[in-house]
């Protein structure tokens, strides 16, 4: 019965027996796809293609001497090419695990070789050169066994406890500890620097926070208390206009009462006024006129009382030129010159005396009778 055989795909499958052989190969060799085998006559088995590992931990001899245990690593997996197939598949497909234990004896061999050319100094700062020499020196026959190396990694050197090492490292490790004293110290004051940084950063962000809540606070309490004092201030709004309007209507009954005041009282007491100041003024002509009067009839009685009397002045008169020597010139002329002198001068007296009492008359208010 036909048998249909497909490899995985980190598989190659081997398929000998019979003239199953290509290219001079014992066996032919099928990868990625699947292909009819005959049974009995034909044996099927797969070779692994998946990447494999070793392990070396092996004791080597510096250049100067100096014993070191040096571990390595090396990713190994069968070529991908026919060549490589078929010669991994003469040596391992029986026993597929000795490919790891012949890799791991091909590298050491070859580790000791280039550990023995080179210093320790070398070894410990050019590991990726040590590494890649060692690859180098292993490729040709890894490829005669059909593997190829994916990589080689040094994973430690080690001086078996001679110190030598630590010798080495020991003025680097002081410059190392230094550096990194000084950077831990560096890395401290900038922490330090930064912690002060960011408290400032937090107090002033705290401080701004503050302002900003009493801003807020105090804008609530004004709002607060715009919206309490509303109320209370639209109530006087409106009590103070109530009170602006009495005003103006007390403004108004004011100059109402002043005007009421000026017609029932200042008018008439000013017509009162002009109606005494009329009287005054006519009484006091009438007072004048009839003291005028009163004077011119005094002074006519006063002219009368002393016309009554002028006799009785020029008979006085004429008495003193009685028993006189008096001698008229002219005869009867001169005489009634003479006459009439007396008469002229009792009308004089009569002038003098009309004088006199009219003075004492206006400074006594009356005028004396005479007699």
């Amino acid at each position: 019965m036909l048998g249909y055989h497909v490899p995985a795909p980190d598989q190659a499958m081997i398929i000998s027996g019979g003239n199953s052989g290509e290219g001079g190969l014992p066996f032919r060799i099928v990868v990625g796809h699947g292909t009819w085998v005959l049974p009995l006559f034909r044996r099927t088995s797969f070779l692994t293609l998946a990447m494999r590992e070793a392990t070396v931990v092996e004791d080597c001899v510096s250049q100067q001497g100096i014993t070191l245990s040096v571990r390595a690593v090396i990713a190994f997996k069968v070529g991908s090419d026919n060549a490589s197939i078929a010669a991994a598949a003469q040596r391992f497909l029986a026993n597929q695990n000795q490919m790891d234990e012949l890799t791991g004896q091909i590298f050491a061999g070859h580790l000791r070789s280039i550990v023995g050319s080179m210093t320790v100094e070398a070894i410990i700062r050019e590991r990726q050169t040590l590494a890649e020499n060692v690859l180098d020196a292993s490729k040709v026959e890894m490829a005669r066994i059909g593997l190829a190396v994916d990589s080689l990694q040094i994973q430690s050197i080690d001086d078996k406890g001679s110190g030598y090492i630590k010798a080495l490292a020991a003025p680097h490790q002081a410059t190392v500890n230094q550096a990194a004293q000084i950077a831990q110290a560096a890395a401290d004051q900038a922490s330090a620097m930064a912690r002060q940084e960011s408290d400032r950063n937090q107090a002033e962000y705290a401080r701004q926070t503050a302002v900003a809540r009493a801003q807020y606070q105090a804008e609530i309490d004004i709002a607060q208390q715009k919206a309490s004092q509303a109320g209370p201030l639209a109530a006087a709004q409106a009590q103070q206009a109530v009170l602006a309007e009495q005003a103006l209507v007390a403004q108004k009954n004011a100059e109402l009462r002043e005007a009421q005041l000026i017609a029932e009282v200042i008018k008439p007491a000013q017509a009162e006024a002009e109606r005494i100041r009329t009287l005054a003024e006519a009484q006091a002509a009438a007072t004048r006129l009839s003291a005028e009067a009163a004077a011119a009839e005094n002074g006519i009685a006063l002219d009368q009382a002393i016309i009554a009397q002028l006799p009785d002045l020029v008979r006085a008169a004429a008495s003193g030129l009685n028993g006189a020597n008096v001698t008229v010139l002219d005869g009867a002329q001169g005489l009634n010159g003479a006459v009439a002198s007396l008469a002229g001068q009792g009308l004089t007296i009569l002038e003098s005396v009309r004088k006199g009492l009219g003075s004492s008359a206006v400074e006594g208010g009356s005028s004396p009778a005479l007699g």
